[in-house]
């Protein structure tokens, strides 16, 4: 298995600027307020020649366990019990804190090998935290910076000696051939929808903060999970509020986080909260992921809290073939993540809408069809002259997209092309996923 890291440390001590360097990517958000970080984040580390898992976690306070910091504090100690070794981070630059010592004779009393990085130390006003340091017993501190990559080279060497000490069955084969790639699958919605509860479901493990509060989570969290021996790529994201709502900085950095998950996903699980459902912001949502030309199962959590249920979702099923035409046909299931009523349905409808959003047509049934849906509802004739639709081909599936060669394309109207999408959905099964067509000029191309 591949050596597994864990960085703890009280918050703002600069973990999260650490987990960033070791994984060459600004996965983690940064910011000079304390507590970011919420939820454990897992990334693959490098550092010149070694290669690792690399957790990054909450910081460690001394707080009563059923509050917000105490939650975060239990995932933190969840890392550390998984890894093999710690990178404890202190700020050299506000000295040793009594937490610090608290938690160092917590990591102590578990046994584990730790390496002690005093970060911020690029300036002179460092030098006393650094003696202070060696007060914690946990051997000697690696003078730091992570902003500025100062004691990379002392780490590297620190970290070596731990690859080199483990049992060759240990390490894992990083070359290992998996052609089995991932499902890319992202959980999203507006803040207290309940999707860090609907993955914990998932997934069978508390493994993403919850609790009553909205927007506890701020990163977008990748979990590697596997369904019915079918990998899959699991996104947590922050909560999506509307935009002239988000006046803090922290929230506009998780909202965007959220965001770049929808353009990294294959199929993006909408969750909305069934007590207030089809919100503007949902609608908003929605569009943004067919735009982004991504598959989508809409999800109505909380549905135990319903009466009429019948009634309820006949409603919703109405509105949604109202409101969002462009995924006409997209899946609706009904659940509830808190006591896992209706999960069975969530999975299967997003292997569905994958095989739909990946399905190709070929072009001899393509160009039967058009020559049908011509007959039947001949296109316009501008200025007297009829636009000819000459030849259609799939150019490329996820999502469906083609390509229609004919006279005037500038003059077809959407109204037509939506007619032919429709057609489409309706006679090939592409319900509920974004369909593509390009119009192009000139003969068929194929002839």
């Amino acid at each position: 298995m591949t050596l597994s890291i864990a960085i703890i440390g009280r918050p703002n001590v600069g973990k999260s600027t650490l987990f960033n360097r070791l994984v060459g990517k600004q996965l983690a958000l940064v910011d000079d307020r304390p507590g970011v970080t919420r939820d454990r984040r897992d990334g693959h580390g490098k550092l010149f020649d070694l290669e690792f898992n690399i957790v990054d976690t909450a910081g460690l306070d001394d707080v009563d366990d059923k509050s917000l910091e105490g939650r975060m504090r239990q995932q933190s100690e969840i890392a550390i019990n998984e890894a093999q070794v710690i990178l404890f981070v202190i700020d050299a630059r506000a000295g040793i804190m009594p937490m610090d010592k608290f938690f160092a004779n917590l990591v102590r009393k578990k046994a584990k090998k730790v390496i002690l990085l005093a970060n911020k130390a690029e300036s002179k006003a460092s030098q006393s935290g650094l003696y202070e340091a060696y007060s914690l017993g946990l051997g000697d501190p690696i003078e730091f910076s992570g902003a500025h990559g100062i004691g990379i080279d002392d780490l590297y060497e620190a970290l070596k000696s731990y690859v080199e000490s483990m049992p060759p069955e240990d390490i894992d084969d990083l070359e290992e051939d998996n052609p089995d790639k991932p499902l890319r699958l992202a959980i999203i919605g507006q803040p207290n929808a309940g999707k860090s509860t609907l993955i914990n479901k998932m997934i069978g493990q508390d493994r993403l903060l919850t609790g009553p509060e909205a927007g506890i989570t701020r990163d977008a969290i990748a979990i590697d999970w596997s369904y019915n021996n079918r990998k899959i790529a699991l996104w947590d994201t922050a909560g999506i509020r509307k935009k002239a709502r988000v006046k803090d900085k922290l929230e506009k950095l998780s909202v965007a986080d959220g965001l770049r998950a929808v353009k990294f996903a294959e199929v993006v699980v909408l969750l909305i909260d069934a007590t207030v459902p089809l919100e503007r912001q949902d609608l908003s949502i929605a569009d943004l992921i067919s735009r982004e030309g991504r598959a989508l199962v809409i999800a109505i959590n909380k549905w135990d809290l319903i009466k009429n249920k019948p009634a309820t979702l006949k409603n919703l099923q109405l509105e949604v073939e109202r409101l969002l035409p462009q995924m006409a046909g997209v899946p609706l299931i009904t659940l509830s993540a808190e006591t896992g009523k209706g999960m069975e349905r969530l999975m299967p409808a997003v292997l569905e809408i994958y095989a739909i959003w990946n399905k190709r047509i070929t072009t001899a049934q393509l160009n039967k069809w058009l020559a049908f849906q011509v007959d039947q509802h001949p296109p316009p004739a501008p200025g007297g002259r009829r636009i000819k639709l000459r030849y259609i081909t799939q150019t490329r599936p996820r999502p469906p997209t083609f390509a229609l060669f004919c006279s005037r394309p500038d003059d077809l109207p959407e109204s037509y092309k939506r007619y032919l999408i429709n057609g489409m959905r309706l006679d090939f099964g592409l319900k509920g996923v974004p369909i593509r067509i390009h119009l192009r000029a000139g003969k068929n191309p194929y002839a």
